[in-house]
């Protein structure tokens, strides 16, 4: 660790963590081992970083939330392990809605990215250059978000989807799909990164029938949602794909197929 650097002596810091000249640790942090903390990066009290993460110059983790209504609760941020936060990107800690922020494991965290405070960010995602998510937005697991993405309050996108450069996102996210266009819309299925991620041509099938139900060959997606109910044979795929949209009380993005 270098001696120039700004560390509170109540942080906890793990074996083989390398902090470097002028970062800055406060009282209330916890980091893991192997770690590389990059200079003039900050992390904040109620800061809590995994191992084998990389924290790059001018990142600021753990600051306290751009909410009003936030009064000083004791929140933190949660940093899973082996994650990537490039340059000057900012993530704030938690309001007493869900007392924290967190990001999980194997993330790419690109630069100049803001997480406000209660996002709940899943493992394996990719979050590219200059995207906004405002609070309180759950993002699941290997979902992707070109440059530029602006994610309203609230919103919940789905594990493996795959959301186009320069979007507004105003409304739920289905797992499995592509999104694009504005208004943001349904425009098919991740069918190559659900191959990466190892789901059979079987499975992709299966997605593919289940979306061109709910958003091609019906007029709405009630009328979709009951068909597939209807028509596509029980199982996990389609129980979460059900699951998503019916618990979407801010509604899900349409279709620019129909």
């Amino acid at each position: 660790m270098s001696s120039i650097a700004n560390i509170h002596p109540k942080a906890i810091i793990g074996s083989n963590t390398v902090i470097e000249p002028f970062a800055t640790i406060g009282e209330d942090v916890e980091i893991g081992d192997n770690c590389w903390i990059g200079p003039n990066a900050v992390l904040m009290s109620g800061t809590r970083v995994g191992n084998n993460c990389k924290v790059f110059p001018g990142a600021v983790i753990g600051a306290i939330p751009q909410d009003l209504k936030y009064k000083g609760e004791n929140t933190h941020v949660f940093i899973g392990d082996n994650t990537t936060i490039r340059e000057h990107v900012t993530i704030n800690k938690g309001t007493a809605d869900k007392n924290k922020t967190s990001v999980g494991k194997n993330c790419l965290i690109m630069a100049y990215v803001h997480i406000a405070h209660d996002c709940i960010v899943g493992d394996h995602c990719i979050i590219a250059n200059g995207v906004t998510l405002a609070g309180h937005i759950k993002i699941d697991d290997f979902a992707i978000l070109e440059g530029l993405v602006a994610v309203q309050q609230f919103v919940h996108i789905g594990a493996h989807s795959f959301i186009a450069g320069a979007s507004l996102v105003r409304k739920n996210v289905p797992p499995y799909v592509k999104a694009a266009r504005e208004p943001l819309a349904y425009i098919g299925i991740n069918s190559v990164g659900l191959k990466r991620r190892g789901y059979t041509a079987d499975d992709v099938s299966t997605i593919e029938n289940i979306y061109k139900q709910i958003y091609i060959l019906n007029k709405n997606v009630s009328e979709g949602m009951s068909k597939v109910a209807s028509s596509v044979a029980d199982g996990k795929l389609k129980s979460e794909i059900m699951d998503f949209i019916n618990s979407s009380e801010k509604g899900v993005i349409r279709s620019s197929l129909s």
